[in-house]
């Protein structure tokens, strides 16, 4: 029997607003609140809450033989208690069933694993609490940022005391191998690792709608048929892809929530098909080999690598700029700076920088708020700068920067004097304003009190006789 594990990514970045060379140590609020809120709902609207109404539709109506998984990035939970919280409690309803997995990753989307273990460990540890204290469940299985995934990251995420890994079934890690099998990683054995069918996942995610495509349409009944004829001794198919993908990147014209609604029943018809959940499928499946990954792999673009965020100078300058900062962060505990410091990391914010601009375009510019890579390079430095000042007056190392923050700190409470005095001035301006005010009112009260004297004109009075 061949098993269909199906998993979802749900994440949105706190996108920056355009961040002016002249507000560096000026003004530290970095972000386009109305744009992250709009493009929130907008998606909330068109994907998550109708798939979410959906799929808990499809788990009580088959009761318990469809199953799930998601991993939601802690930004973007965070960004659903700010902006639209029905969509945290429609996630709540679906954990509630006990057929949906929520599965550990970065705190904040980021590439941290490529830089710092410690770093890491700190963001997996928060993300993992989060999921806990919202959906009541403990996640035994991590999927690190857009699936990367090397031996190193894998022995990493071992000794963090998970059990498994997903990442991506790139052709040239497994070559003549299929990914329709367990793995095992090739440092540390103890974790298992499923990896993605990429054709079977994108013919949903990328070609579904595409009319040109030989296939098209697709529909649940020829891709159920599909995961049948595949070879008998295969033991699961790993359908990995992002929850936009319901509604968004595929709109609803297109059928993909009738495909959705009908895809259970049909692959359920077939008496060798079964679902399940990443943990399900490691406690029940039999590792068939390790599987080697020297250099990292990822899902993104053709090249299946690290290039959609680092591949060009600008993206490596910043991403190193940016953790050249970790050893000030570890010392850090203002929480405005850490919040900041979480965000910052965001991968979209190096995604934005990419220059690939052939087959995968299109890609990079969904919901990309920059005209161009060097806009979104520009904007970053300018943030990272003015975070770095602060962070610098917060946490100073050298006597430099113990001067400059004693420095800092003398020309805010400057300004915090100049404040207040143009505070009180304006005080007293209204003040002698209402005063001035209330003297003119009375003044014409009092006119307006004096008896009215009658005229006397000439020629009008008469003469004694």
């Amino acid at each position: 029997m061949k098993t269909v594990c199906l998993y979802f990514q749900v994440h949105q970045p706190f996108r920056f607003r355009r961040y002016r060379f002249f507000e560096i140590g000026n003004d530290h609020y970095y972000f386009d609140d109305y744009t992250n809120e709009s493009i929130l709902n907008k998606i909330a609207a068109n994907c998550y809450l109708p798939a979410n109404k959906l799929l808990l539709k499809l788990i009580k109506q088959h009761k318990g033989k469809f199953k799930v998984a998601f991993s939601i990035t802690g930004v973007a939970m965070e960004q659903f208690k700010l902006y639209a919280p029905e969509v945290l409690e429609s996630f709540r309803a679906l954990a509630a069933t006990g057929d949906v997995e929520f599965l550990a990753e970065t705190y904040a989307h980021s590439l941290v694993a490529l830089k710092d273990e410690d770093a890491f460990r700190k963001q997996v540890e928060m993300h993992s609490n989060m999921v806990e204290e919202f959906f009541g469940q403990k996640p035994g299985v991590f999927r690190n940022t857009e699936l990367i995934y090397s031996d190193h990251i894998g022995d990493m995420v071992a000794r963090m005391g998970f059990k498994a890994m997903l990442t991506e079934g790139a052709k040239h890690i497994l070559g003549w191998k299929s990914p329709n099998f367990l793995y095992c990683n090739a440092i540390n054995p103890r974790l298992k690792v499923l990896l993605k069918n990429y054709k079977l996942s994108d013919d949903i995610a990328f070609r579904f709608g595409d009319k040109g495509w030989h296939e098209w349409p697709l529909t649940s009944t020829k891709f159920a048929g599909w995961l049948n004829q595949l070879d008998k001794k295969e033991e699961v198919i790993n359908l990995f892809m992002d929850y936009e993908t319901f509604g968004e990147h595929q709109p609803r014209e297109s059928g993909i929530f009738e495909f959705l609604e009908y895809l259970p029943k049909e692959i359920l018809k077939h008496k060798s098909l079964q679902f399940a959940t990443p943990s399900e499928v490691v406690s029940e499946l039999q590792v068939v080999a390790p599987v080697s990954v020297p250099n990292p792999v990822s899902w993104a673009d053709e090249e299946r690598d690290l290039t959609a965020w680092l591949g060009n100078e600008m993206q490596q300058e910043a991403f190193d700029k940016l953790y050249a900062l970790l050893p000030k962060m570890n010392k850090c505990s203002d929480s405005k700076l850490m919040k900041d410091w979480n965000y910052l990391q965001c991968s979209d914010h190096f995604y934005y920088m990419c220059t690939k601009f052939f087959s995968d375009g299109d890609v990079h510019a969904y919901f990309n708020p920059y005209e161009t890579p060097y806009e979104a390079f520009i904007n970053f430095m300018n943030v990272l700068s003015d975070f770095t000042i602060r962070l610098n007056a917060a946490v100073p190392f050298s006597s430099e920067e113990k001067e400059l923050a004693n420095l800092a700190g003398i020309l805010e409470d400057r300004d915090q004097k100049i404040k207040k005095l143009e505070e009180e001035i304006q005080q007293l301006r209204s003040r002698k304003r209402a005063s001035s005010g209330k003297k003119a009112s009375k003044s014409k009260v009092a006119v307006s009190k004096e008896p009215k004297k009658t005229p006397i004109v000439a020629g009008t009075a008469k003469s004694k006789k």
